[in-house]
């Protein structure tokens, strides 16, 4: 009996090299498509809130500004769900491009080893969920100061001694063991997988779940610090992101973690003396 040689001609290994660049091609374009939608969203709300690019209210914003959490209305800004929704469309916003370095470094690995499309997905949904669940602790925390009275409607602290005391513990943070550790991982996502590689779609989850966890510890600063200058200030929050991009940034990542946290500490002192100078 003549034996079965399966045989692969050149036109199958064209056709699969094409819908593997097609597929690449469309996932890209979906991650880039959900960072501008997630912007967009955060401009309207921003609007809807009578807020500028930085922040700074208008009548409307004003009026909101200096309601009481207690009143017997309904305010979106002082319950749980509406501030949950807000806070995991800014991680959207701010975080998924900080993971362009760690995407790309995870698809390098599907030339010399198993990685997968699929884990590729894993990867991404894992730190999702991580920065998901952030969004609903800080969530918590906000509904928590506002109701102590620390923060007003729009999340701005009412005391310039505790943004300036919040400012300068960040930019410290940025001096610890704990943000070393944290940031050589998020800034070298490649010895990550290296050291904890997993296949497969769940194996990419759970690799993507590791890292958000190292990438939220990291991170957590920037965040917080939206209640320095409003929750909703845009400007900030654009700022913040492209720190957070320089710092996982593979040539010069390790290069700004001190000096942006110098330059904190600076602006905390200044957030604490120039209200008394210039009295507001």
């Amino acid at each position: 009996m003549q034996e079965l040689i399966p045989c692969v001609r050149p036109g199958d290994k064209t056709l699969t090299a094409t819908f593997s660049h097609t597929f690449r091609t469309v996932l890209w374009l979906a991650f880039f498509a959900a960072v501008l939608a997630a912007w967009g969203m955060m401009y309207v709300m921003a609007v809807d809130m009578d807020l500028d690019l930085l922040g700074r209210p208008g009548a409307e914003g004003q009026a909101m500004q200096a309601m009481d959490p207690r009143m017997p209305m309904y305010m979106p800004m002082a319950h749980f769900g509406p501030l949950f929704a807000m806070w995991a469309i800014m991680m959207a916003a701010m975080m998924l491009p900080t993971m362009v370095p760690t995407l790309r470094s995870y698809e390098d690995l599907m030339r010399s080893a198993d990685a997968s499309w699929a884990g590729w997905l894993g990867v991404l949904g894992g730190y999702a969920i991580m920065w998901v669940a952030f969004a609903a602790l800080i969530a918590g925390v906000q509904i928590a100061l506002l109701y102590g009275g620390v923060i007003d409607m729009l999340g701005i602290t009412k005391s310039h001694w505790l943004g300036a005391a919040l400012l300068f513990t960040v930019g410290a943070f940025q001096f610890t063991r704990t943000k070393d550790i944290c940031h050589g991982v998020c800034h070298s996502p490649m010895m990550y997988f290296l050291g904890h590689w997993r296949t497969g779609g769940w194996g990419g989850l759970r690799m993507g779940l590791g890292l958000g966890a190292y990438c939220v510890v990291c991170c957590w600063g920037f965040m917080a610090l939206g209640f320095v200058g409003g929750v909703m200030n845009l400007a900030w929050m654009g700022l913040a992101t492209f720190f957070m991009v320089l710092e996982k940034l593979p040539q010069i990542g390790h290069r700004v973690v001190r000096p942006l946290g110098i330059a904190m500490m600076i602006g905390a002192v200044a957030w604490a003396i120039l209200p008394p100078i210039t009295g507001g």
